[in-house]
């Protein structure tokens, strides 16, 4: 694994020359409307194609300005294109990979957003031509909202974006793709894919799947009324339906394609559940102590690298307006 400095390019910067003269982005939600902001504002790009399969998608993306052209025919936006991101459902991988493939350009930069790796690889690298760069890539940003209207440029700034470039790809490609990145405001790393695989499921899928578990079990729950649920949801429950009402589409294909990964944490996390059931059934305080003095700290670590804020209500009262603009970070 290997970390490159914090942002190499400010993230408020305009590039004096854009890194490609064609950007194309393959499904234009949350995360591709992002890019596709962060691209326009800071000139990272001198023409940005979107495409996507959904007419009523690709018209919002028109009306919001997002890109230069548009099209529903996924082999067409990749003419001539310099670097072409995916950003579908990871589940959809192949099924690009193969509309793409015969319409992309020498040395093209190929990449994707998807928050599981190696079924990504899998899926594309098979179809997709030997004189292109295919690089996989996962910024490590987001919000529950998804949609073309959903993107703001600011969504990298200060977050991570994980490379997981295959054992032959082109150095001066890898470069270009980390510029990229650190133009759009992320932190930039590498790493194997199933390495990454193996952190994302601890450190993002296995806390969704707990949160959709969980606000289903509230809702399934006789005893508790939906008025009542609604009535405290000033306390944690609260946060849990915040990424419980994350697109749901992502998360069935994130279950699906980073299984074995997430069934090891799945079975990790049932052990130190029944560990802490054994704990409060004997009553046993210091243990509960001594497990709630460490993951305390383990949030200020998080703060302290700057990745949350240390306000109340996790400063999002306080980013309530930018909220409703579509601006909340996840």
């Amino acid at each position: 694994m290997t970390q490159s400095p914090a942002h190499p390019v400010s993230a408020n910067l305009v590039l004096d020359e854009p890194i490609f003269d064609k950007l194309t982005l393959i499904g234009i939600g949350l995360i591709g409307s992002s890019i596709a902001r962060a691209a326009r504002a800071r000139n990272i790009a001198r023409h940005i194609a979107v495409s996507s399969r959904r007419v009523e998608t690709l018209t919002q993306a028109e009306d919001l300005q997002l890109g230069d052209s548009y099209t529903q025919d996924a082999g067409e936006a990749v003419k001539d294109a310099d670097c072409v991101i995916v950003c579908v459902p990871v589940g959809a991988s192949e099924q690009t990979a193969k509309a793409i493939a015969p319409h992309l350009k020498p040395g093209a930069i190929v990449s994707d957003v998807g928050s599981v790796k190696r079924s990504v690889i899998d899926q594309m690298q098979p179809h997709l031509p030997s004189n292109v760069h295919f690089i996989p890539a996962h910024p490590v940003a987001g919000t529950e909202k998804s949609g073309p209207a959903s993107g703001f440029e600011t969504l990298f700034d200060n977050r991570w974006c994980i490379l997981t470039p295959l054992p032959d790809t082109d150095q001066d490609a890898l470069d270009r793709l980390n510029r990229f990145w650190a133009a759009c405001g992320a932190n930039m790393e590498q790493m194997d894919a199933d390495h990454h695989d193996l952190v994302l499921a601890i450190t993002s899928h296995l806390p969704h799947l707990i949160a959709y578990n969980i606000v289903g079990t509230a809702n399934d729950m006789e005893i508790v009324t939906q008025s009542e649920v609604m009535k405290y949801s000033a306390g944690g429950f609260r946060d849990f339906t915040r990424l419980a009402a994350s697109d749901p589409t992502m998360w069935r294909d994130v279950c699906l394609h980073n299984k074995d990964a997430l069934l090891e944490m799945l079975a990790r996390f049932s052990e130190d559940l029944s560990a802490l059931q054994r704990s409060i059934r004997w009553s046993k305080g210091d243990e509960l102590f001594d497990l709630f003095t460490h993951t305390r700290g383990i949030r200020r670590a998080i703060i302290d690298a700057g990745q949350e804020v240390d306000l109340p209500d996790f400063g999002r009262q306080a980013g309530l307006q930018q909220s409703d603009d579509g601006n909340s970070s996840k």
